[in-house]
């Protein structure tokens, strides 16, 4: 590290200490090429490897990669010197939720809005097969729109961890959230292990203290797995009833977070008091999917003629791009997780904004925006990874022949797919001349016959 500028691998450009823990110190950073701000965790590697938490870190790495979600600190990447290890993390400018309950209580609706990004985070994670186990408000960071991050994935545990009894053995967490049947040592579940952690997280939002609480450890064990706790007066009926079920102590009878997300205090509208971002290159990223949450920012354009129908021309190596030789997608997409979908169709441009509009709503799709050949689609209820959001732009390719591209801007790639497959491909196959991924099927296909038909001579 350059000590004049603190200039980290001629990467980055430290700034002030955000904390500090046993074995890491988490300071402030500037990337140097795009300028972004993030968080740096610099980990000692001589005491996690004396106290054997080598494996730890890696399994945080492991995790941390696997869960990308709106709601979860984002690691940008790891570096490695002989004696640290580097976190490039996602920089949460509102510091922990436990600060900001430290200066009073929420009330119901101001927590609704944090309990359902807190819910959209973890039925996500537990979708992928990781287990929090430590979740807690020191563990709920705020970015600077007020949104909050679920982090520090240190205790958390893969599906693969579980024994032969399909359950987790590992005793975890922090006293006052952990569930009653982590503390008994004969076994667990992980998700209805975070679902107890979450029910006390919410009434500790409500509240403003902790439902189980007692100067002595032995005593509040008791109170845990007995679940005693006392809900204040100004609780509402439909609160108090759905902290009941979070807070059951027998975990086979405890509620499942679908059953959370129909419960009635849970469907009940809240205001999103988020502050809107100023700075175009964040709306730019939110538009691409990058910065987007469950809570999706409008991505509406302010400049140019929005009245305009005009439709976008391609130029030649656009269109070159498209055709199957060219087409680069596979070197950065995973097979079976693109966002994107093409089609061409001889349909005119207003049929086929008829045809979306129409499917849309059919569908009960949101439209969020139609300018200049884009269309903006939202999915009216939360998926595992935020509401599902995308484009369908159309380009004009001749006079009489359209490309049709539809994009996934937000959500899960996987319920994309699906809206793709069952709904959409059937809707628009009176008007599709031919979509480009089955273009790409037929090739493949056409490749293999060939090879089979002329096998390589013997060896000799």
């Amino acid at each position: 590290m350059d000590e004049r500028r603190n200039i980290l691998m001629g990467r980055y450009e430290i700034g002030r200490q955000l904390g500090q823990g046993n074995f890491a110190k988490v300071y402030y950073a500037r990337n140097l090429t795009s300028g972004q701000g993030v968080a740096i965790k610099i980990i000692d590697k001589d005491k996690v490897t004396r106290v054997g938490l080598i494996v730890q870190i890696k399994r945080e790495i492991s995790i941390m990669r696997l869960v990308r979600h709106p709601n979860v600190l984002q690691l940008f990447e790891v570096m490695a010197s002989k004696s640290k290890i580097y976190f490039v993390l996602e920089y949460a400018k509102g510091g922990e939720m436990f600060n900001k309950i430290s200066k009073g209580k929420f009330g119901e609706d101001g927590a609704r809005r944090y309990f359902h990004q807190l819910i959209s985070a973890v039925d996500y994670c537990h979708s992928r097969g990781v287990y929090h186990r430590d979740l807690k408000p020191e563990n709920l960071l705020l970015d600077d729109n007020d949104n909050l991050k679920v982090s520090d994935f240190g205790l958390s545990a893969l599906a693969e961890s579980k024994r032969h009894d399909g359950l987790l053995h590992t005793t975890c967490g922090t006293p006052a959230y952990v569930a009653p049947e982590v503390l008994s040592r004969r076994g667990y579940d992980g998700s209805k292990a975070d679902i107890w952690s979450c029910g006390v997280i919410l009434f500790v939002l409500v509240a403003g203290y902790l439902p189980f609480h007692d100067p002595n450890l032995i005593e509040m064990y008791r109170k845990i797995s007995k679940a005693e706790y006392r809900c204040p007066r100004s609780f509402s009926v439909e609160l108090k009833d759905l902290l009941f079920r979070m807070l059951d102590p027998d975990p086979s009878t405890r509620i499942s977070i679908s059953r959370i997300k129909r419960s009635t205090w849970y469907r009940k509208p809240f205001e999103l008091n988020a502050p809107k971002i100023k700075h175009d290159t964040a709306r730019d990223n939110a538009c691409n999917g990058e910065a987007a949450t469950s809570n999706s920012i409008e991505c509406s354009s302010l400049e140019g003629n929005q009245g305009s129908s005009s439709l976008p021309n391609l130029n030649a190596f656009d269109i070159i791009s498209l055709s199957t030789g060219f087409d680069l997608s596979n070197l950065f997409e995973e097979r079976h997780g693109h966002k994107k979908d093409r089609f061409t169709t001889r349909q005119p441009a207003g049929a086929v904004f008829d045809k979306l509009k129409e499917l849309a709503e059919r569908l009960k799709l949101k439209i969020k925006k139609k300018e200049n050949g884009l269309l903006k689609l939202a999915a009216p209820k939360e998926g595992i990874k935020g509401f599902l959001e995308l484009d369908a732009e159309i380009f004009e390719l001749a006079p009489s022949f359209l490309l049709v591209e539809l994009n996934k801007t937000n959500g899960d790639t996987i319920e994309y797919r699906k809206l793709v497959k069952d709904e959409i491909r059937p809707a628009l196959k009176d008007m599709v001349w031919v979509w480009q991924s089955d273009r790409h099927q037929q090739r493949e296909q056409n490749m293999q016959a060939e090879q089979q038909q002329s096998p390589l001579p013997p060896q000799q």
